[in-house]
């Protein structure tokens, strides 16, 4: 066994490993980064073009698609969803006990679901931070709106957004005075226009009260318009360019968004951020204080049984992805940070017996349940042009409501009936089987598939100590280490949200004249029913929840700045720090938070020997 020493071990090379990185590297500090994804992976030019080849071939679009398996580190995918029975469901990376599948996926490569995510970069709401105090409901933060507001700056800088402040004033979100987002918004579609237009003054009743529905321009993080100059910048973003060699006149790396129409799973000329860009800053600018080890799958963090300091990192370093054959090795840093998603920070923490008295690790796994409906406008709507969505509807993102029902937001999707149907591939075996061919299939295609529109509800889900993630000795992966076992459910709320969103929907057609074709199939994996009604939801790949903050130390795993309460140089960050996952997308509050921590990282450092 192989030991090495750093300041910093952090395990997971996904976003929030990467700003962490980033933000201790210009500390000055030593870095090791394990990452448990393959040595041939996007960071190069040919890594890219290996990716791209890989989803052209792989006739399965699905987010996982262009990326290659792995046995060693293996990912689950949205194509392993079962119904679960009496038995669990084993089928893929997940153990599922339900009795709800939990739908989402994520990779486990270098740059982790950042490759394949849509770059959606919302803020959540003020509401979002105070659920027991304002509606009864979940549980409330450590911290408020106000306390993460500059974090935010920040990571919207690291990330790159495209947006305007002036589209995002809604439910109480704030910004600092002359704040402005990197870049300028990516332009509104032909289809969220004709949206625009046709939902102008359009009302929803809800618990006797009419609210709007009003179409927004979502923030998104990838390249569009940089800004000129810096000048309207908060100085606290700006700071985090200038620390790693950057400008307030920056201008991203990678393309302008060509709207290529595969943001998910992948962007063909890298306009989409992705955490290979800063760990690409991290190597560039810091050679000789940062390491980075792929192949690598932590397998167990030793502590002292009296401080419950962390003194080693175990792991298993693998051959090839598809050979078993490994090396067991141990690292050690002075502080030591979990980087890696809910689930795996999660199991990770589970496999090494950490001290947790709130009892809560594992627990309160959330994902937003996604409610598709789709129609057909009564005019040409321009699909399958553009990133995947660059508006929504965000009324129902906060109310007096959420006492009674879950929140939604809707996306406006630009891509047809895809997600809902396969199309427009369904389409042209639908119309060939009908008998059309030549220039009378082209036209038909042509009138169908221009039409098509798609919404998409995402429901807030409250925490809930019975959705979690366990391990058990009964199964585990190809190099033995445990596969993560799911727990899951949707409660009353959480479905009466899915009712509220399918009436949003559908509110939404009728206003705009679109012909609603949408009909939820019983034998789908997520079909579920509320009040008489059913609904078939998929997962959004938004893992959040399995080690949240706390107050003290019956309240959460970590304090407000991600240290674990009876572990005092570790730190467990990502979206798995949320105790609440509220409507937005979760990416830019996990790199917020990943900010935060880093912040008290270099604190700690700076007063420990």
């Amino acid at each position: 066994m192989r030991e090495a020493r750093y300041d910093a071990v952090i395990v997971g090379g996904g976003i929030a490993g990467a700003l962490v990185a980033e933000r201790l590297l210009a500390a000055g500090m030593t870095v090791a980064l394990l990452e448990a994804g393959a040595e041939t992976s996007g960071e190069s030019g040919e890594g890219w073009e290996a990716y791209l080849a890989h989803y052209h071939a792989n006739p399965l679009k699905t987010p996982n698609s262009p990326y290659p398996e792995n046995r060693a580190a293996p990912s689950p995918s949205v194509l392993d969803t079962a119904k679960i029975g009496a038995e669990p469901s084993t089928k893929g990376y997940f153990v599922q006990r339900g009795p709800n599948p939990f739908g989402s996926n994520y990779l486990r490569a270098l740059g982790g679901t950042t490759l394949h995510w849509l770059g959606t970069c919302l803020r959540m709401t003020p509401a979002d931070f105070e659920m027991a105090t304002r509606y009864g409901r979940g549980v409330d933060w450590p911290i408020s709106y106000a306390d993460l507001a500059p974090w935010y700056e920040r990571a919207e800088w690291a990330i790159g957004v495209s947006g305007e402040v002036e589209d995002q004033g809604y439910h109480g979100i704030a910004f600092s005075p002359g704040y402005a987002y990197p870049m300028r918004r990516i332009p509104q579609s032909f289809n969220d226009r004709f949206y625009v237009r046709a939902l102008d003054g359009a009302t929803l009743a809800v618990d006797g009260a009419r609210l709007p529905i009003t179409v927004s321009s979502t923030p998104q993080g990838r390249n569009s318009t940089p800004r000129a100059g810096g000048a309207i910048v908060a100085a606290e973003a700006r700071g985090a360019y200038e620390a790693r060699g950057g400008s307030p006149d920056y201008v991203f790396r990678g393309a302008r968004c060509e709207g290529n129409s595969s943001c998910i799973p992948i962007c063909p000329v890298k306009a989409k951020y992705s955490a290979l860009k800063t760990l690409g800053d991290c190597a560039r600018l810091w050679p000789q204080t940062f390491t980075l080890l792929k192949q690598c799958v932590v397998s167990r963090l030793e502590t002292d049984p009296d401080s419950g300091a962390v003194t080693g990192v175990l792991y298993k370093r693998y051959e090839a992805p598809d050979a078993p054959y490994f090396e067991t090795r141990a690292i050690r840093g002075r502080i030591v940070v979990l980087a890696a998603n809910a689930v795996e920070n999660a199991k990770l923490g589970l496999a090494s017996g950490l001290r947790d008295p709130s009892g809560q690790l594992g627990g309160n796994l959330m994902d937003h349940p996604f409610l598709l409906s789709w129609g057909l406008a009564p005019e040409p709507v321009g699909p399958f042009r553009g990133p995947g969505a660059t508006s929504g509807i965000e009324s129902l993102r906060d109310g007096a409501f959420r006492r009674d029902r879950a929140a939604c937001r809707v996306e406006i999707g630009n891509w047809g009936w895809n997600f809902a149907t396969g199309a427009p591939f369904s389409d042209v075996n639908r119309l060939v089987d009908e008998g059309f061919s030549g220039a009378a299939l082209r036209a038909r295609l042509r009138h169908d598939v221009q039409r098509q529109v798609r919404l998409g509800a995402l429901i807030e889900q409250p925490p809930d100590p019975d959705n979690r993630v366990s391990i058990d000795p009964r199964w585990r992966d190809a190099l033995g280490e445990p596969r993560p076992v799911i727990d899951y459910h949707l409660d009353a709320y959480t479905r009466a949200g899915l009712a509220l969103g399918r009436d949003l929907c559908a509110e939404a057609f009728r206003v705009a004249g679109v012909e609603d074709h949408t009909a939820y199939d019983r034998e789908l994996p997520g079909y579920v029913e509320h009040a008489g009604r059913g609904f078939a939801y998929f997962g959004s790949g938004h893992l959040v929840g399995t080690h949240r903050i706390g107050a003290y130390e019956g309240a959460g795993v970590t304090d407000a700045d991600l240290r674990m309460w009876r572990h005092p140089n570790l730190w467990m960050v990502g979206a798995g720090a949320m105790p609440t996952i509220g409507t937005s997308n979760p990416t830019l509050t996990l790199a917020a938070l990943a900010l935060k921590a880093a912040d008290a990282m270099v604190a700690a450092m700076e007063t420990t020997p």
